[in-house]
């Protein structure tokens, strides 16, 4: 691979500041376990050996910490925990757990390493090491995002699982007497070699007095019960049902509702407003101040809206341009070396390479996240302590912001997290949690649900960035022999942590993602910048983040350059490959589809594309038909590496998900801004795939890869340009913007 030792070599000195940084701040500190906060307030008779495992008289409780936002992540972290301990899921209780340091996540450290995330290279992992110690010291942050709840949890949580165990057969043996060599466990008992049990629940007391057994080694996979067969998810039959409490269904005696009105121009001033006939609607109770703008409290939500409504205000300009027109006109003015953010990739010489040229312009818009349930979250202030009941994929920081708002201590500020119904990146949010804050601040002693109007919810989103791409593609003799690939956007991170009181020092890596990171070794000339402005909307994290974009212009402008080659879209993507994983999820999704080219007759066509974000190499391939009343989507194939396979079913839910999801998007969505305001106000001008319009999705998992990876959102970045790949194949017509209904119609 010499494309990824010219990567190494680049990044050298980062490990090796990394590592005298490690040295220099006490790292090795770092691999002492945090302490266990189920000890804090565990009751008498009971036992925790982790910060995963309870265990009562009555019940086994496990802890699934990261949040769960529909992804399934509340069944798998369990499944990793019951693997080892030997109990199925129907024994067991699961339970989010309180927000702590014990639960940082270690997982979402890699991407920030400065390596991509195949280098699996001595040097890469000994600053990945080093970086996870010293962020473990200086922030350990309990987060959910990036596609890390399963690489974060699968070691840490088949461990806790092994050690409680391991500790019970302890607490067996010296109640029964047998060596613990001679025990087993089956199904929550412990198993005595005449055949008769003990469950866990009956040894809870004798456990609660023993050091949990360390260092257990884990099973072979080839002995698995649970992982790596269809299981069903935990909170399957309450969704099915209806009955699932999400945040938004929270209730709580003398709970009040309230939502809120702020400038629709995102962070510019309330300069005055009239609440006087919201006043004397039914049901209002108080209508008071937050930052920005006012919330109205009533007797339910509606009435709370309504009355909100009713409100006339005097809001201050945008702090951006106010027109749509002048984003992309700023944008087209920011690839100047004055805001280059990274030259992230070199590889060769693009501009001395011979061959005809390939010259294209790409265009990624502002989307919302517009999740189901709207933001929402219930706090009741009471004189020394705070209890929250809401979703968030930052549990600390909410109770830290809350506490701040507040004047009540953190430690005894509460937050029960909960379902999330939808969230795409909108929970890494904290505007609405200080906005609920100020308003239960205001209403000490009574609890407050805070919820956003759909209208709100728009209006107020952080959307995903804009995206301008420019790029050279050279050919020749048939082949394509260099990419010259220029992003411009905003910074995500740097918009992201401000509103978090945080800066991010150097460049922003996800304005490249996805694009310096592909692993096209056999690509002699490659070169990949990033220029950023900020001075346009301020937008958040968004489902793929950077690759999302990123891998629709590199995909798109490879995919022109393959057809200029005169080459197979397919064959010359795998001739550019060195990357062996990548090789076989591109071979795998010829295969599923049995490939014979672009062109399969007279208005039809297929197009392929590949994305790498999160560790995880995708292929996929999109088949549609040009038809009279608009262009059909017919069929669609998806091909993963994601090292292990926890549950199959619903590693292809979210393959299916995460396809209609880019799809979707990629044809109808955007958000535009007409005089500082979001014009898209819900559902109806924001919309995604209808389910007429959705192709079937065939999708196979592999697994090659030495490291699990988690598969939230690799699904996405290669969607929109495989779709973009098959309309030109079936069409001719090349479209180098999203959304694609602005120029082609669909069925």
């Amino acid at each position: 691979m010499p494309s990824l030792g010219k990567i190494a070599r680049r990044t050298f000195l980062i490990g090796s500041a990394a590592i005298a940084g490690g040295v220099a701040f006490g790292v090795y500190a770092a691999q002492r376990p945090f302490a266990n906060p189920n000890l804090n307030d565990l009751p008498k008779g009971s036992a925790s050996f982790n910060p995963w495992v309870i265990i009562d008289s009555d019940k086994i409780t496990l802890i699934a910490t990261h949040a769960d936002k529909g992804q399934g992540i509340f069944s798998a972290q369990a499944a990793m925990i019951a693997e080892e301990l030997d109990v199925d899921l129907d024994q067991v209780e699961i339970s989010f757990g309180v927000p702590d340091k014990a639960y940082y996540n270690r997982a979402a450290i890699d991407a920030m390493a400065g390596f991509p995330m195949y280098d699996n290279s001595p040097t890469a992992e000994t600053v990945r090491g080093f970086l996870g110690g010293i962020v473990k010291l200086a922030l350990p942050l309990m987060a959910t995002g990036g596609s890390s709840a399963v690489p974060d949890s699968y070691d840490k949580l088949r461990q806790a699982g092994a050690t409680a165990r391991e500790t019970l057969k302890l607490a067996a043996s010296q109640q029964s007497g047998v060596p613990v060599d001679q025990l087993k466990t089956e199904r929550g008992a412990v198993i005595l070699p005449d055949g008769s049990e003990i469950a866990y629940t009956a040894l809870a007391g004798t456990a609660a007095g023993i050091t949990p057994v360390a260092d257990v080694p884990l099973r072979d996979p080839k002995q698995w019960r649970i992982l790596g067969k269809p299981m069903a998810r935990a909170d399957m039959v309450e969704k099915s049902t209806g009955t699932l409490t999400y945040g938004i269904d929270f209730r709580t005696e003398g709970m009040l509702h309230a939502t809120i009105k702020v400038n629709p121009r995102q962070g510019g001033a309330m300069m005055g407003y009239d609440a006087s006939e919201a006043e004397g609607m039914p049901g209002v109770k108080k209508i008071v101040e937050i930052t920005g703008g006012v919330a109205v409290i009533a007797d339910n939500t509606w009435r709370a809206i309504q009355a909100a409504e009713a409100i006339e205000f005097d809001w201050g300009a945008a702090p951006y341009p106010a027109e749509q027109d002048a984003h992309w006109a700023l944008l087209s003015n920011t690839f100047t070396d004055a805001h280059l953010n990274a030259e992230a990739r070199v590889e060769g010489d693009v501009e001395a390479a011979e061959g005809e040229e390939v010259v294209g312009e790409y265009r990624s818009p502002y989307i919302a996240h517009a999740p189901l349930e709207p933001l929402n979250a219930t706090i009741l202030v009471g004189e020394n302590r705070v209890d929250i009941w809401t979703g968030h994929q930052i549990q600390q920081y909410v109770e830290q912001f809350v506490a701040e708002i507040t004047g009540v201590d953190q430690e005894n500020v509460h937050l029960h997290n909960m379902f999330i119904g939808g969230s795409f990146g909108h929970r890494l949010e904290f505007d609405f949690i200080k906005q609920a804050a100020e308003i239960a601040n205001q209403m000490r002693g009574t609890p407050i649900q805070m919820t956003y109007s759909r209208e709100e919810d728009f209006a107020h989103d952080f959307p995903r960035h804009i995206t301008m791409g420019r790029g050279v593609a050279k050919v020749k003799d048939g082949k394509v022999t260099a990419l010259d690939v220029q992003i411009a956007g905003q910074s995500v991170m740097r918009s992201q942590l401000g509103r978090m009181g945080m800066s991010l020092p150097g460049p922003d890596a996800q304005l490249h993602e996805g694009a310096w990171d592909a692993p096209n070794f056999n690509l002699p000339n490659l070169r990949v910048r990033s220029y950023r402005t900020e001075a346009l909307a301020p937008v958040s994290s968004w489902r793929a983040v950077g690759a999302g974009p990123n891998v629709f212009i590199y995909e798109t402008l490879l995919d022109e350059a393959i057809h200029k080659a005169g080459a197979d879209p397919l064959a010359e993507r795998i001739r550019l490959m060195g990357h062996e994983p990548s090789v076989k999820v591109l071979e795998a999704v010829g295969e599923m589809c049995s490939w014979t080219g672009p062109n399969i007759g007279e208005g039809r066509g297929r197009g392929v594309a590949y994305g790498f974000s999160f560790g995880v190499p995708v292929a996929t391939i999109v088949e549609v038909t040009a038809t009279e009343a608009g262009i059909k989507l017919d069929k669609a194939w998806v091909a993963a590496d994601v090292g292990k396979v926890i549950d199959p079913v619903n590693l292809e839910n979210l393959a299916q998900g995460g396809t209609v999801f880019g799809l979707g998007h990629a044809i109808n969505c955007e958000i535009t801004y007409a005089d500082g305001m979001a014009e898209q106000t819900n559902y109806h001008d924001h919309e995604g795939m209808r389910l007429y319009q959705c192709p079937e999705i065939a999708f196979r998992p592999l697994e090659i890869g030495t490291k699990i990876r988690g598969f939230g959102e690799p699904p996405i970045p290669p969607s929109a340009p495989a779709l973009g790949n098959a309309i030109f194949a079936a069409t001719g017509q090349r479209i180098r913007e999203m959304p694609f209904y602005k120029h082609v119609d669909f069925v």
